[in-house]
C-alpha cells in the first residue's frame, strides 16, 4: 500500500485515527494508526495509506504529505481532519490549494464527551444547531447563542472546543448541501474501523510496528475489496464540485 501510485486529484480525503496497543522498547504502548480515506472522481473510495505516528505533529504529517505527493497525488480539494496539532499547516505546505475542513462529526463527538449522559441529546440538539447554519456569520452567532445560554455557561469546555478549530469549521457553511453531506458524514471512515476494531481487539496487542501494519493492510484489502459502487448522492455531490472547484475536479495530470 505504501508505495502504490495514487490518483492525481481526490475530491475529499479523510485522515482519522483509531488506537492500536503495540510493543515498544520493552513496554507496551497505545500508539495511533492513521488512515486516508480518499473519494475519487467518480465517487468510489479508496485507502490511501497507513501510519503509524513516530514523532509529533507537524514533523509526522509534513512526511505523510510528501510521501502521498511521491506517490502521485497533486491535489485534495477538501481535507478533512479531526483537529491535530500540525496537520493544518503540514496539509497546506504541500497542497497549499486545499480547502481543509475540522470533522464535524468528531467536533460533536468531542463535545458531547464533556456532558453528562442527560445532557448529551438536548446539547446534541443545539449543536446541530449551529453546523446546520446557512451561512458562516449565522453559525458563529449561534455558537455565541449557545455560549450565553445554560448549557454553554455550565460547560464551557464545549465552546472552547468549537472556537479552537473555528477558522477548519467556517469553510463547511460555504459548501451547498450535496458536499456538506458528503464531508460531515464520516461514516465511511467510522465503518471502516468499526470492522478494524473487530478484528484488533481481539489481538491484544502487537509485537512490532510492523506486525500491526500488515495485519491492518490484510483487514483492509478484504473490506476494500466490496467498495465497488459510489454512493447514490455522487452524482449531485460530483455537480457541486464540478461547479465549485472548476477544473481542478476534471484535472487528469496537475
Amino acid at each position: 500500500m505504501a508505495n502504490r501510485p495514487l490518483d492525481p486529484m481526490y475530491a475529499v480525503v479523510f485522515f482519522d485515527a483509531l488506537r492500536v496497543r503495540i510493543r515498544d522498547e520493552g513496554t507496551v504502548k497505545n500508539k495511533a494508526v492513521y488512515l486516508a480515506l480518499g473519494i475519487q472522481r467518480d465517487g468510489t473510495k479508496e485507502v490511501l495509506g497507513i501510519w503509524i505516528q513516530q514523532s509529533e505533529g507537524a514533523k509526522f504529517w509534513l512526511g505523510v504529505m510528501n510521501e502521498l505527493n511521491h506517490r502521485g497525488l497533486k491535489d485534495i480539494l477538501v481535507a478533512v481532519i479531526d483537529g491535530l496539532k500540525g496537520f493544518p499547516e503540514a496539509i497546506s505546505a504541500v497542497y497549499p490549494d486545499s480547502e481543509i475542513q475540522t470533522c464535524i462529526v468528531h467536533l460533536i463527538r468531542n463535545s458531547l464527551s464533556f456532558c453528562n449522559w442527560k445532557d448529551r441529546k438536548p446539547v446534541a440538539a443545539e449543536l446541530k444547531k449551529i453546523y446546520n447554519a446557512e451561512t458562516a456569520e449565522l453559525a458563529a452567532k449561534r455558537l455565541e447563542d449557545f455560549e450565553q445560554g445554560p448549557f454553554g455557561k455550565r460547560i464551557p469546555a464545549i465552546v472552547q472546543c468549537w472556537r479552537r478549530v473555528w477558522d477548519q469549521v467556517v469553510p463547511f457553511f460555504a459548501y451547498p448541501n450535496e458536499i456538506r453531506k458528503m464531508i460531515y458524514t464520516t461514516n465511511a471512515i467510522e465503518s471502516l474501523h468499526m470492522q478494524l476494531r473487530k478484528v484488533l481487539k481481539t489481538r491484544g496487542h502487537f509485537p512490532s510496528d510492523e506486525a500491526a501494519t500488515k495485519l491492518i493492510y490484510l483487514v483492509l484489502r478484504d473490506i476494500t475489496k466490496r467498495w465497488t459502487n459510489p454512493p447514490i448522492t455522487w452524482k449531485l455531490a460530483a455537480t457541486q464540485f464540478a461547479i465549485r472547484f472548476g477544473q481542478r475536479f476534471f484535472a487528469v495530470e496537475i
